[in-house]
């Protein structure tokens, strides 16, 4: 298998292209330029031969659309003729650009249903690649998905966007302090996908899985995690051989998949990529979302992306590494690098100012039952930095000779925000979802914080009074302590940082004030495209929980209820049919079930009944989108927990032959 040989890379462009056409469109890659016609021609011949070559029938605008998943149109490079036959064309025009129906794609008011124009563009900076399964191979290429008057109506407009601002504002910076060799700053990040693995037949069995992604009951199993085997523990053979398809797979489109091991809890796993430009990096992780999923199904396997698929044992997080490099190879959040601190000091100032915003980037409804646990930081944003280069912030006046190690600090696996080294670790980030949307707040409000520091400097002021004033308004933010602790908790508000523990609190962060000053100053998003984006993410909070809450009342009616019948009925038989002996036995254990089981049983039914009435009547609430997210973010969620924890007794009381569903120590014990 030969690394990246399904994509059309910087390799494949040199080899295919003439080289005055290969130098045009390194520039045009490289400074943002716009593609001109005769180019595209060019590079779409040479990619429609390279793709054709290896099997392609097909091509495709291949983009991230507001639903959090990507979106595919698939077109034949087979064109008929007047004579019957056929032939192969895909012009310079096909590869640039593309429209699509778009009424059906989530536009959150961003313009009416009738208005259904959506146009794709060809994304230069992320490889063309081929992709292979039983329908045969096409050529998907990256695109960026706006709407008829322009509006971004996905994920890479505003991540691009935002790392241009970031550029922007970085070199600013480092002309001003003189660094006039570099020309171009780049995003780069390196995302930690978690991930579960449990047998297909099982999974098939569990209703709640097949429709939401998680179990929405469950109880716990005699053995979770607290044996503590599974992290770093030997891979079982049968996941080794998934694994080992995914890297191959992953590694035949440029995914550079690095590092694999078994995760916290049982049945759980964890993929790690190299770093890569913000931009590829989302691409490919998109990329590797599918093609876990993919071949677990090969390997009669499904994987589950969910935060949290199983209660009492710790979720999932996707670790979203971020950091900020140049085009002369230098990592500005390294200590190795000249101006460090000051850099440092900008993410610093950046994180305190915008907390909410970027805690509203990993709101969602797996998150809500992840956060805040002993697995994952609160819902408050703090950085660790470590004692020694907190110190050195913090008494900048004095430092003369800087000379931080890479490793200074130890690792916070309580902290949201970890600085680890030459990057920083944002840990709070879903597993499920796309890592556009943190990076494009972080690139933005980062470019913020270099924005002031760049203004200061022009103004005359000296680097070391600009940490210094940062320091005294900002370190607040800092926190190298247990972030688990609830002591953390009181101290957070005692500092005044927010601590915005629901979704659709965190959600309303996109649209204060501040964010839509911020992102219309750096043009990354317009007033109107910020607010379609929260319409968007509340309106699928509350689908989400709807569908939950309405799975629940389905299995409780169709499965479990009738099972609790069932076993009621039986233990009502036996104990009849032993007084009809005569024989003078102690039945009081047999009674205390009864009664204990037909108290659960009423329990259920009134608790059924709450649920059915609470989701009737927020389907039916007409008050603004906000309070309709937080019915269903507080009181539908509460009505749900209470069910599920009357289940989960009945789960307990009754003989596995006899429960409908497969346990956990079957779905977690047995891959």
């Amino acid at each position: 298998m030969e690394y990246a040989s399904h994509v059309f890379n910087d390799k494949a462009m040199q080899e295919r292209l003439p080289k005055s056409v290969y130098r045009e469109l390194r520039k045009i890659i490289e400074q943002g330029l716009p593609l001109e016609p005769s180019i595209a021609e060019v590079v779409a011949a040479a990619m429609k031969e390279w793709a054709i070559e290896k099997g392609a029938t097909h091509y495709s605008h291949w983009f991230q659309p507001m639903t959090g998943i990507t979106a595919e149109k698939h077109n034949a490079f087979m064109n008929p003729t007047n004579d019957g036959k056929v032939i192969l064309e895909f012009s310079g025009k096909e590869l640039v650009s593309g429209e699509s129906d778009a009424s059906s794609f989530p536009s959150g008011g961003l313009r009416a249903t009738f208005e259904a124009r959506g146009y794709t563009a060809w994304d230069p900076t992320s490889s063309a690649f081929l992709k292979e399964d039983t329908g045969g191979i096409s050529l998907y290429i990256p695109t960026a998905f706006y709407s008829h008057n322009g509006e971004a109506l996905d994920k890479k407009v505003p991540l691009l966007k935002s790392m241009a601002t970031l550029n922007k504002e970085a070199l600013r910076v480092l002309k001003l302090l003189n660094q006039n060799e570099v020309n171009k700053v780049t995003p780069t990040v390196g995302a930690e996908q978690e991930y579960f693995l449990i047998k297909s037949d099982i999974y098939k069995k569990r209703e709640d899985l097949i429709i939401t992604g998680r179990t929405l009951f469950g109880a716990k199993p005699p053995k979770g995690q607290e044996m503590e085997y599974h992290y770093y523990g030997a891979i079982k053979e049968k996941i080794a051989a998934f694994m080992k398809d995914v890297d191959v797979e992953l590694w035949r489109l440029g995914v550079p998949a690095k590092t694999k091991h078994n995760e916290a809890a049982p049945a759980q796993h964890e993929l790690a990529l190299v770093y890569e430009e913000a931009n590829i990096a989302t691409d490919h992780n998109q990329l590797t979302m599918e093609i876990l999923k993919k071949v677990a199904i090969r390997h009669g396997l499904e994987c589950l992306l969910h935060e949290k698929p199983f209660k009492g044992i710790n979720g999932s997080g996707k670790h979203n590494n971020w950091s900020i490099a140049t085009d002369t190879g230098e990592n500005l959040l390294d200590p190795k690098y000249e101006h460090f601190l000051l850099f440092i000091s900008a993410v610093i100032e950046a994180f305190d100012k915008y907390a909410g915003l970027l805690r509203s980037t990993t709101a969602n409804t797996g998150n809500d039952h992840r956060l805040g646990g002993h697995e994952a930081p609160p819902c408050i944003i703090s950085i660790f930095l470590g004692e020694e280069l907190t110190n050195v912030l913090e008494n900048i006046e004095v430092v003369t000779d800087l000379n931080i190690q890479k490793n200074i600090t130890d690792r916070n696996r309580t902290s949201p925000v970890a600085f680890t080294g030459n990057k920083f670790e944002f840990r709070m980030v879903p597993s499920s979802i796309s890592i556009a949307d943190p990076n494009t707040v972080m690139n933005t409000i980062v470019a913020d914080s270099l924005r002031n520091i760049a203004n200061e400097l022009e103004n005359g002021k000296k680097v070391n009074e600009i940490i210094k004033e940062i320091m005294s308004k900002h370190k607040r933010i800092i926190f190298n302590g247990n972030g688990y602790a609830k002591e953390w908790i009181e101290e957070a508000e005692k500092r005044g940082l927010k601590n915005i523990r629901l979704s659709v609190e965190a959600l309303k962060e996109l649209i204060s004030k501040e964010s839509i000053e911020l992102f219309e100053r750096h043009n990354v998003f317009t007033k109107e495209e910020l607010i379609s984006r929260y319409n968007i993410l509340v309106e699928q909070y509350i689908r989400q929980i709807n569908i939950e809450g309405n799975t629940m009342l389905d299995m409780c009616e169709s499965q479990i209820f009738s099972a609790c019948l069932k076993y009621q009925k039986l233990i009502a038989r036996d104990i009849n049919e032993i007084k009809q002996t005569g024989l003078e036995i102690n039945l009081s254990a047999q009674e205390e079930i009864l009664i204990k089981l037909s108290e659960l049983i009423t329990k259920l039914y009134e608790q059924m009944r709450r649920l059915k009435v609470i989701l009737y009547k927020a389907g039916k609430f007409e008050g603004d989108i906000y309070e309709r997210g937080l019915i269903y973010n507080k009181d539908i969620l509460e009505e749900m927990s209470d069910l599920r924890d009357v289940v989960d007794k009945l789960e307990l009381l009754i003989p596995d032959e006899i429960w409908p569903l497969p346990t956990y120590k079957e779905i977690l014990f047995s891959t």
